[in-house]
């Protein structure tokens, strides 16, 4: 069921109607709003509801011993016990047949006459968030920022809600379990943000990342041998606008239904791509994911804790682990590798200022400097999208040999398609407050006049779209 969907429309007013109805009982209110996301999540696969009830019921019996449990050793072990469950139950689902082609590779190159037999497992969609939200419940339980454990219904739906439960924003059990156990207020509900939001979104998804991905990143990316240099790197900047819009388009719906529903979800982006170094772009990109990696491994690892040497080691495996989390292939574990170099070099490079001048970071850059700084950003995070899209290492290296192709015409991109990629661009250096300027314009603005542009808005969209809706892209992590 597809946000940019007939079905998911009819589907989220009957949710909207009956959670607000029932907001004067609020267990309830819970119980339904948990019973309508298994509903969404069973329209994928049923069979996957097991596993997702299984997850939440494991992890509230493991929050359930780590409050129980007096002794601060016996719960630093119950915690890192129940972790180790959740890691084991999502590699076991995403990278067991990872894990068995990798090593029937290295037995044919040792000359072994043995295959290990795969087990063509299905990766449950959603399975990487819902196992985040997971560890999150009990670290945080362990931690001491949750101040008291979950009912079993009340983590069911931190778990399982709908808007972001099979592609983020990662949302921490800190944040989303007390505004689970409060009663919404409706004069708190920024309906015309929320509205903006899905708008927003919905445009970004059905018609430009839709239109980029058909008329140019897809074939591209499909046959990069048929293509000159000129026109790989125009997919590849389209792929640099398409991952963007396809996913800040989900995350923005999610966080407008969210907010529709009584509940608020953090930003996820904020104009990455007009970065002036790679640490400033992860500040800035799936923010969710990256501050999640830094609260829940980089610092336990020691973060920059313990010397040079330490911290770059902590930057590496964050790094690589964060490339793995996003998929079964070796090409994530470059994509990875290759943003936690940098992030290495940029560390060593502060490092050396330190040292030699007294001056951990440089100030920041100025006119032509930050513009030069920016490219240079942006085309390093264009570089290593090539790994990410590419479906196999084979791929992608075809892909980068092709631009060595200068002489060929370039066919593949439309006017359409370039002025969506350059608009996209210029999107990034719009005011970051563009948003609550609009909102407020629209204070004053009757309700009924509200709701006719914003009907008017849906019907521009499905007009300007392509035939077909496809799946988000991180659906398939």
């Amino acid at each position: 069921m597809l946000f940019p969907t007939l079905n998911f429309g009819l589907f989220f007013l009957v949710v909207f109607a009956v959670a607000w109805a029932l907001v004067r009982w609020p267990r309830s209110r819970v119980a339904f709003l948990s019973a309508a996301s298994y509903f969404f999540y069973g329209w994928w696969d049923w069979r996957y509801l097991f596993l997702l009830g299984g997850s939440t019921l494991f992890n509230w019996l493991a929050g359930q011993a780590i409050v129980r449990q007096a002794d601060p050793r016996r719960r630093k072990w119950v915690v890192g016990g129940a972790v180790a469950v959740n890691l084991a139950v999502l590699a076991f689902f995403k990278y067991a047949n990872f894990a068995t082609a990798t090593t029937n590779d290295v037995l044919t190159i040792l000359g072994a006459h043995v295959q290990v037999r795969f087990l063509d497992v299905l990766v449950p969609i959603g399975i990487s968030f819902f196992t985040f939200h997971g560890i999150s419940y009990l670290v945080d339980l362990y931690r001491g920022t949750l101040a008291r454990p979950a009912s079993l219904m009340q983590l069911v739906l931190y778990i399982s809600f709908f808007p972001q439960l099979v592609a983020g924003p990662i949302v921490r059990a800190s944040h989303f379990l007390p505004q689970i156990a409060a009663r919404p207020d409706p004069d708190d509900i920024r309906a015309t943000r929320a509205y903006l939001l899905i708008l927003g979104g919905l445009f970004k998804k059905v018609v430009v990342a839709n239109y980029l991905a058909t008329d140019l990143v897809d074939p591209v990316f499909f046959d990069p041998d048929k293509y000159g240099a000129l026109d790989l790197l125009l997919a590849t900047y389209g792929y640099a606008m398409q991952i963007y819009c396809d996913f800040s388009a989900y995350t923005d719906i999610a966080i407008g239904l969210a907010a529709l529903l009584g509940f608020r979800f953090p930003q996820n982006f904020d104009q990455p791509y007009r970065s002036a170094s790679l640490r400033d772009f992860w500040r800035r990109w799936h923010i969710s994911l990256s501050s999640w990696l830094r609260d829940y491994l980089y610092i336990p690892l020691g973060g920059n804790r313990g010397g040079t040497w330490k911290h770059c080691r902590n930057l590496m495996i964050t790094m690589l682990l964060g490339g793995l989390w996003h998929g079964a292939n070796w090409t994530f574990v470059i994509w990875g590798a290759l943003h936690g170099g940098m992030l290495v070099v940029e560390f060593l490079v502060n490092r050396l200022r330190a040292i030699t001048i007294g001056e951990w970071e440089a100030p920041p850059f100025r006119g032509w400097a930050r513009v030069a700084a920016i490219v240079a950003t942006f085309h390093f995070v264009c570089l290593t999208w090539i790994f990410f899209r590419a479906p196999s290492l084979e791929v992608a290296g075809h892909f980068l040999a092709g631009f060595g192709r200068w002489g060929q015409v370039a066919g593949a991109a439309t006017p359409l398609t370039l002025l969506l990629v350059a608009g996209t661009m210029a999107s990034q250096f719009l005011p970051a407050d563009r948003l609550a300027r609009i909102e407020d314009a629209l204070v004053r603005v009757p309700l009924a006049v509200k709701g006719a542009a914003m009907g008017l808005g849906l019907v521009l969209i499905q007009a300007c779209a392509p035939e077909g809706v496809a799946p988000f892209i991180y659906f398939q992590f």
